[in-house]
């Protein structure tokens, strides 16, 4: 029998907050987290802005001093955010859900890119026998999952997602399928990413992917007509996934209804979405049909891959259109949260998701912040600039990755 799977508890890293309430406050009243970057004043780095985690406190999230020492930056997001998830799901390995039916699926696009530079400048300069016997578990992109099953006895399926800025989504989406069909009764999902370093900020830059604005305000501008590249951001998002039985049972909160699910592939570029959004259009369009999404009756909000990138937010525009049709496309309230956050990458699907899910319980959908001169082409409702109270049904959040992997995850409001 088919279960039907609910989020009960979210935590969250990011560079507009290091907890729930922060984040959400920042992204309703349209504040921005991108600044100019800090921390690399020696190189000269073409990009002068970027999303980055302020304050990042991890003893004030269930962090040890062995677990800050051990672990890689964005395995240190990750275990904060679990922490956080979990503290507010009230969930216990062992006392409300059996241990081996509790599983892991946290993954990271590019895993521990700072580790790996650290070890890289040992070997170069110091010799092989300088390298930590920490490196391989330090700087590999299943190692947050791993850790956050060991520290709450997650027994259970562990399956850490890479498929680049659609890894936080995938992860969700399989979350959802494998507690559906009954291979789980609760998942702890999400994506984490620290990867603003020099070595990733050059490459990005280098394959024309990154904005040079100089100003952080006016920077990520998703489907304004003068956006010209995304801004790295990093951080991460972690939800816990759960039958609808199993927290029934134990009188948790439930804070939305996961729905749908739906993913795809471009297979055209290694960078570059399909000029066409066909194959984006499928995963929206499987996600919604699996939720059960009525164009007459819901009030639909969509928080959109939206990188300020020129190919993908029109191209992405077009799949919406493709997916739901012209009338039904343009009744959607559609926002981009990277216009605040920036491309937090491999934790984008995950903290986005987490912002449908506040948006669907207080009732207000987030703006994109900085549309002051629309794209022609973008030409749907993209909530500008100010947060819009609507009493929204259902949300759902698309992530595109590189290599052309297309997600999709749908919530429903809880009503009880």
């Amino acid at each position: 029998m088919e279960q039907r799977v609910v989020i009960t508890g979210m935590g969250v890293i990011s560079p507009v907050g290091n907890n729930i309430n922060d984040f959400w406050t920042s992204l309703a009243e349209g504040r921005c987290g991108i600044d100019h970057i800090k921390g690399f004043e020696e190189y000269d780095l073409p990009i002068s802005v970027a999303g980055q985690v302020k304050d990042f406190a991890p003893e004030e999230n269930g962090l040890e001093r062995n677990d800050i020492r051990r672990n890689d930056l964005y395995c240190q997001f990750a275990l904060a955010a679990a922490y956080q998830a979990m503290q507010q799901s009230g969930l216990k390995s062992g006392e409300n859900v059996a241990a081996d039916r509790l599983g892991v699926y946290i993954g990271s696009g590019i895993g521990g890119m700072n580790t790996f530079v650290n070890e890289t400048t040992k070997l170069l300069n110091e010799g092989v026998n300088r390298i930590s016997p920490l490196f391989v578990p330090m700087m590999i992109g299943n190692i947050a999952a791993g850790n956050v099953a060991i520290k709450y006895n997650a027994q259970g399926v562990c399956l850490p997602v890479v498929t680049a800025c659609a890894t936080g989504t995938h992860a969700a989406g399989e979350a959802y399928r494998a507690i559906k069909h009954g291979y789980a009764d609760a998942i702890i999902a999400g994506g984490a990413e620290a990867s603003i370093h020099p070595l990733a900020i050059g490459g990005f830059a280098n394959s024309k992917a990154l904005t040079r604005s100089t100003d952080p305000k006016n920077a990520s501008i998703p489907f304004s007509a003068n956006r010209n590249g995304f801004v790295m951001g990093e951080g991460a998002g972690v939800l816990v996934f759960e039958s609808l039985e199993n927290a029934q049972k134990r009188g948790a909160k439930i804070y939305a209804e996961v729905v749908g699910y739906g993913n795809s592939c471009d297979a055209h570029h290694v960078t570059a979405p399909s000029p066409d959004g066909v194959p984006a259009s499928r995963a929206i369009k499987q996600s919604l049909a699996e939720a059960g999404f009525d164009a007459e009756k819901d009030l639909l909000y969509i928080n959109a891959h939206g990188t300020s990138t020129p190919l993908n937010d029109k191209s992405e525009t077009a799949a919406i259109k493709l997916a739901m049709g012209e009338e039904a496309a343009h009744k959607a309230m559609i926002s981009s949260t990277k216009s605040m956050t920036g491309h937090m990458l491999g934790a984008t699907g995950a903290v986005e998701l987490i912002a449908c899910v506040l948006t669907l319980e207080n009732g207000v959908v987030p703006p994109t912040i900085g549309l002051n001169e629309p794209d022609p082409e973008c030409d749907l409702d993209y909530v500008p600039n100010v947060a819009r109270r609507a009493d929204v049904t259902i949300a759902i959040s698309n992530s595109l990755g590189f290599g052309g992997h297309n997600s999709c995850v749908a919530l429903r409001k809880w009503n009880g």
